[in-house]
């Protein structure tokens, strides 16, 4: 099992003007931590459900183009674009740019965005759900067909693109890794299984964990997908210096799920994002490299029979 690092709050230490150093090393302390991934959110406005919209936030593509720079091997995880927040051929080549210039390093992540408040605040449009999803699903087609050799045309219900061109094409190939955020049944877990390599969800419990996976295996199932093809990552929202113990026995049940990485975002309370990193390569990561499960179950629903 892999860590991956998240970073999502700007009030660091010495504030604004500390924020281009703060980010770098942070990145840098979590490559050398042994993180697979450094993750962070697309918004503008900060999250209000963690902190006031009014705190600090910077905008995604900028910083992990520059963190590509300041780092060599640690993913760069969009997690994850909201789909309204951007028209589809342009952040196709935005993202390409970025896996270009990061030695295809990126990891293309998408969602069907849910922060009403940003939107109506910039202006950016926020239509409802079920075409939030079309749009989703729509945006998922032209990305991998500018990823292609097809060059033509895309007709679309809500975009029409008359040529699909994108030179260069990523480095990794066929494309980047795509990424799909969040765990609803009935859409989002079928568009995983259709056409996402990533999916990445966040559990109250290993209970909601496996449910979910069942539920993803199924959506596999109906459209002849090998669910091992799928990277499955998940958030834990707690802190493992906490309780260490406690946090690697839930990692180990995650892992006899499948679940291949698990994604750790600093305490809220948390003001030195770099000591944290420092702290998951001196006491977590190595001790979840260590982890061992039994071999997994034929179907995931076995795990939760008593």
């Amino acid at each position: 099992m892999e860590i991956g690092f998240h970073f999502v709050n700007f009030e660091v230490p010495g504030g604004v003007p500390a924020l281009p150093t703060t980010l770098a090393a942070a990145a840098q302390a979590a490559e050398q931590a042994g993180a697979s991934w450094f993750t962070m959110a697309d918004h503008f406005f900060q999250m209000d459900n963690l902190w006031p919209a009014e705190s600090p936030m910077l905008e995604i593509y900028t910083c992990l183009g520059y963190l590509a720079g300041q780092t060599q091997r640690i993913k760069l995880v969009v997690m994850v674009n909201g789909v309204t927040y951007h028209y589809p051929g342009l952040l196709a080549k935005t993202a390409t740019t970025l896996d270009v210039l990061s030695d295809g390093r990126l990891v293309f992540g998408l969602g069907a965005a849910w922060y009403e408040r940003e939107c109506v605040g910039l202006g950016v449009p926020f239509p409802p759900l079920s075409e939030r999803y079309e749009r989703l699903e729509e945006t998922l087609q032209i990305c991998r067909q500018m990823w292609s050799s097809d060059n033509g045309r895309y007709d679309g219900k809500y975009y029409q693109l008359a040529e699909t061109l994108c030179s260069p094409q990523p480095v990794q190939r066929p494309n980047p890794p795509v990424l799909l955020g969040g765990t609803g049944e009935r859409k989002t877990l079928r568009l995983v299984a259709q056409y996402a390599d990533s999916w990445n969800g966040a559990f109250e419990t290993v209970e909601e964990a496996a449910h979910k996976v069942e539920v993803l295996y199924r959506h596999c199932e109906a459209v002849g997908r090998d669910p091992g093809e799928i990277q499955k990552t998940a958030f834990m929202l707690i802190d493992p210096m906490a309780d260490l113990d406690g946090f690697l026995r839930t990692a180990e049940q995650y892992e006899a799920l499948g679940i291949d990485l698990i994604n750790i975002m600093p305490p809220e309370d948390e003001t030195d994002p770099v000591a944290f990193a420092s702290q998951l390569g001196e006491h977590v990561i190595p001790r979840v490299a260590q982890l061992t499960v039994a071999e997994c179950p034929t179907h995931v629903s076995e795990l939760s029979e008593p």
